[in-house]
C-alpha cells in the first residue's frame, strides 16, 4: 500500500493539472491523489499534490497565499489574457506617449494591497455547476463578478521594449484566489495599450517551495512529505498525548483545552510525530474538524 504523504511537482507546460493527477495516479498505483491548486496549461511550476489519506489536507493547503514570476506583454490584448488566446487589440504609436517606467510603476502600485479584481472569463471558476471557460467555448457570454484578493508584492524585475511591445518580467506575492492574467490585463487597460500574460510560474505554495519539487520525469526520486511535515508548514502543531490523540482520533473533545491552540486551525500530532488530524475550538474545547484514517498518519 501507498503511504500517505504530500508531493511537491514542478508541473512543465503544455500539461493541465489534472494530467499531472493522471500520471500519479499510474506511478502510485492508486486513484486517491489531488492537488491543491490548479496550474493552467501554460504556466509552469510547483504543484502540491497529496496521495492516499492525504489528499485529507489539500483543503487546508489550497487556500495557502503564494508567489510566481511572470512575463506580462503590454501593448496587446488576448481573448483569454494569456498568449493562448487571440490577439483583439494592438496599441497604436499614439497610445505609447504616456507610457514609460514612472507611468508603468504607478499602475503597478494600484493593482497592489487589497485590490477588487475580475477574474478572466476563462478561468476554472464554477457557475452553475459548469467552469467559466466552458461556457466562454460554448460561446456564452460570461461576466465574473469581482473578489476581494490580497497582492502583497508586485515587483518589476526587468523591462525589455520590442517591435510596438513592451515585457515585464514580475514577481508576485498574493492571496489564494488571485488571477496573475487579470493582473496583466488590468495594467495593460490602466495603461491604455492592452496588456496580457506571456508566462507565468507558480514558485511558491504557502511553506512549500519549488526548490524542493521533482519533475514529472523523476518521480522515483521525489520527497514524499509525511502529513504531520506537510501540515507543519502550512498551520501551527499542536502536540497531544498518547490519550488525547485517541480521544480526537474517536472524535471526542479535548474539554476546557481551547487555549492552547495558537490559530483558528491547527494540526494536531501525537507523541509518535503522526497527524491526529486538525483541530479547532469550539466554545472552552478543542474537537477535530478532520482526522486522518486510522492507520494513514
Amino acid at each position: 500500500m501507498v503511504s500517505p504523504g504530500i508531493l511537491l511537482i514542478d508541473k512543465p507546460g503544455g500539461l493541465t493539472s489534472h494530467d499531472v493527477v493522471a500520471r500519479i495516479r499510474r506511478a502510485f498505483g492508486t486513484r486517491k491523489v489531488g492537488h491543491a491548486g490548479t496550474l493552467d496549461p501554460m504556466a509552469t511550476g510547483l504543484l502540491v499534490v497529496g496521495v492516499e489519506g492525504a489528499t485529507r489536507l489539500l483543503t487546508y493547503i489550497v487556500g495557502a497565499d503564494k508567489t510566481y514570476t511572470a512575463t506580462i506583454r503590454l501593448g496587446q490584448s488576448t481573448t483569454t489574457d494569456d498568449a493562448e488566446g487571440e490577439i483583439v487589440a494592438t496599441a497604436g504609436d499614439a497610445a505609447w506617449t504616456a507610457v514609460d517606467e514612472d507611468a508603468i510603476r504607478s499602475g503597478i502600485r494600484q493593482l497592489t494591497g487589497a485590490i477588487a479584481q475580475v477574474p478572466s472569463s476563462v478561468s476554472a471558476i464554477k457557475i452553475d455547476g459548469r467552469r467559466a471557460y466552458d461556457r466562454v467555448r460554448a460561446g456564452e457570454d460570461v461576466q465574473l463578478a469581482a473578489r476581494r484578493v490580497t497582492v502583497s508584492r508586485f515587483d518589476v524585475l526587468d523591462i525589455r521594449r520590442g517591435d510596438g511591445v513592451l515585457d515585464l518580467d514580475v514577481i508576485v506575492d498574493c492571496s489564494s484566489g488571485t488571477y496573475i492574467r487579470a493582473l496583466a490585463r488590468d495594467l495593460g487597460a490602466a495603461l491604455a495599450v492592452g496588456g496580457h500574460l506571456t508566462a507565468l510560474r507558480r514558485t511558491r505554495v504557502g511553506g512549500f517551495d519549488i526548490a524542493d519539487a521533482a519533475g514529472l520525469d523523476d518521480l522515483a526520486h521525489a520527497t514524499m512529505l509525511d502529513p504531520a511535515e506537510a501540515a507543519a508548514r502550512v498551520m501551527p502543531v499542536l502536540r497531544v498525548s498518547a490519550d488525547e490523540a485517541r480521544d480526537l482520533r474517536h472524535g471526542k473533545r479535548l474539554h476546557g483545552q481551547a487555549a492552547r491552540l495558537t490559530a483558528a486551525e491547527v494540526a494536531a500530532v501525537d507523541p509518535d510525530g503522526l497527524l491526529v488530524g486538525i483541530v479547532e475550538a469550539r466554545g472552552d474545547d478543542v474537537k477535530s474538524a478532520m482526522n486522518m484514517p486510522e492507520g494513514e498518519r
